[in-house]
């Protein structure tokens, strides 16, 4: 008696995007579109992160570079359909940029099923073959507001400023992002701001920047957060 053999899947996650709280769920809606057999989930492997505890999963170091988990997970899913002849696709993202991906992989004829958190783009959920939502990881939930509109992510910030704060002078905006990565898990590319500048200056009540430069620093106003409990 000759066995169906269930459809290989290749479950490629962009580590640096979605946190590896989900591991486990993503790989348990993969395994319903049949056998797993290639999982890998990219990011800058030296950094802190969640997805060193994620079981069934192979991490693949992309650096640190700008984009490069996501430029590695694209090259290695076109090598997978040239290549190996993969049919069936499942992208963990909430970054929009893979919608060119998406695109390719279905005029080569592999069915591309997204997964992603609220802020994923229509563009990207679109372009897939079917898309599946997941929630947010508690602790990256920064929406709810204090009654003076303060958001929990820019307390955090506060927080990281006043502990590299010497005497007032505030800290380098460019230490801010492997800070809030480190300890929070935080990617500002995630945001609709993209960059920490962007989304400092867009709080000119919270936070006084530096003019651009390398040595650029933040400092957080006090009277800003002086209502929040």
């Amino acid at each position: 008696m000759v066995m169906d053999m269930a459809e290989p899947v290749a479950l490629l996650v962009d580590g640096d995007n979605i946190s590896g709280k989900h591991a486990a769920s993503i790989l348990g809606i993969a395994a319903k579109h049949g056998d797993p057999s290639v999982v890998r989930a990219y990011l800058d492997a030296k950094l802190a992160s969640d997805w060193h505890a994620s079981i069934g999963y192979r991490l693949v170091h992309a650096g640190s570079g700008k984009n490069a988990a996501d430029i590695l997970l694209a090259l290695d899913a076109m090598e997978l359909i040239l290549s190996r002849g993969m049919k069936c696709f499942i992208i963990a993202t909430s970054d929009g940029d893979f919608t060119h991906l998406a695109h390719r992989l279905r005029e080569h004829g592999a069915k591309v099923i997204g997964i992603g958190e609220v802020k994923a783009p229509q563009s990207f959920r679109a372009t897939c073959s079917s898309f599946v939502e997941i929630q947010a990881p508690q602790a990256l939930k920064l929406v709810p507001r204090t009654p003076a509109g303060v958001t929990e992510m820019d307390q955090k910030i506060r927080a990281i400023i006043a502990a590299h704060s010497k005497k007032g002078a505030g800290m380098r905006i460019t230490d801010l992002a492997p800070k809030m990565h480190v300890q929070h898990g935080v990617r500002i590319s995630t945001f609709p701001e993209k960059t920490w500048r962007s989304y400092l200056q867009a709080r000119p009540g919270l936070f006084d920047l530096d003019p651009r430069g390398p040595e650029a620093k933040v400092r957080f106003r006090p009277e800003g957060f002086a209502q929040v409990a």
